[in-house]
């Protein structure tokens, strides 16, 4: 991993770093590209263009010597049906040198997965959440999530991002949470990006998000916008915090924040609106 920059990953066509030791939420709707993104992190797909950087080396195809640092938990679990938990965790520890075989006992204990239960007699949630044991027993410097919380029922979801934030803090590895549910990860994000076809709109931190992205409503239409700001969509604008704060506005214009989920919708819709102002 690059000391200089603490990078994790680093996807420069999408205009997206994910910095050591953070959380990082990634938003869109489905079909917005999240996915494909995960898969070329993992080596399951070549990216068609740009530079691709992941845990310090820049990459084409991921090597094994990194995907052996890298736990991955996608939405729906592939395991093979007639294997127990214990089996498949004697079966994945194989593929990974740096295998704790206590941690993942400790961890489907934690999260309450049978292991003498074949896979093929587990519910989806608990699939998930042994899931999640097998990705993190090996310790990796990087944890790839791809919507892997859908379906999971609301404590099982709280459950599975509260080992996932308390890791992450424990052994300062890295998180990449690709998701659609905007309360989900606005709770456990540090830095939260929003992609739209395939776009990086916006990213930054929750609060410096909220600070950005506002609703202006106006008495009057302005021959033009102040400087700094740019419409998002209808009457949502964007600027710096610092531009909110510095800007004045005609007397009874109405200046509303937004929730997170407000700005995921104002970047990530696609149907066309009236421009604001």
């Amino acid at each position: 991993m690059r000391r200089r920059f603490g990078r994790a990953i680093a996807l420069d066509g999408l205009s997206l770093a994910v910095q050591r030791g953070e959380i990082y939420g990634f938003l869109g709707r489905n079909g917005a590209g999240k996915t494909t993104t995960l898969r070329v992190l993992t080596g399951v797909l070549r990216a068609d263009a740009g530079i691709v950087e992941v845990l310090g080396q820049q990459v084409t195809k991921v090597p094994v010597e990194l995907k052996r640092r890298i736990g991955s938990v996608s939405q729906e679990q592939h395991f093979y049906p007639w294997m127990s938990g214990r089996e498949l965790g004697r079966f994945v520890s194989g593929f990974y040198p740096t295998w704790d075989g206590p941690e993942f006992e400790r961890l489907t204990k934690l999260l309450d997965v049978p292991l003498d239960k074949r896979a093929m007699e587990l519910s989806g949630g608990t699939r998930t959440k042994l899931g999640l044991a097998l990705a993190l027993a090996p310790r990796p410097d990087l944890l790839l999530l791809d919507e892997p919380t859908t379906g999971l029922d609301p404590v099982a979801r709280r459950e599975f991002n509260d080992l996932v934030s308390t890791i992450v803090k424990e052994r300062g590895c890295t998180a990449f949470l690709s998701s659609h549910l905007v309360d989900e990860v606005q709770q456990v994000a540090h830095r939260v990006g929003i992609i739209q076809a395939g776009m990086m709109r916006i990213e930054g931190a929750v609060p410096w998000l909220l600070e950005s992205v506002k609703r202006v409503k106006l008495l009057a239409p302005l021959p033009s916008l102040p400087p700094g700001f740019e419409v998002v969509r209808g009457d949502v604008l964007r600027a710096t915090p610092e531009t909110w704060s510095a800007t004045p506005w005609p007397e009874g214009t109405l200046v509303e924040p937004l929730t997170l989920e407000d700005i995921f919708l104002a970047f990530a819709r696609t149907d066309a609106v009236a421009t604001a102002a």
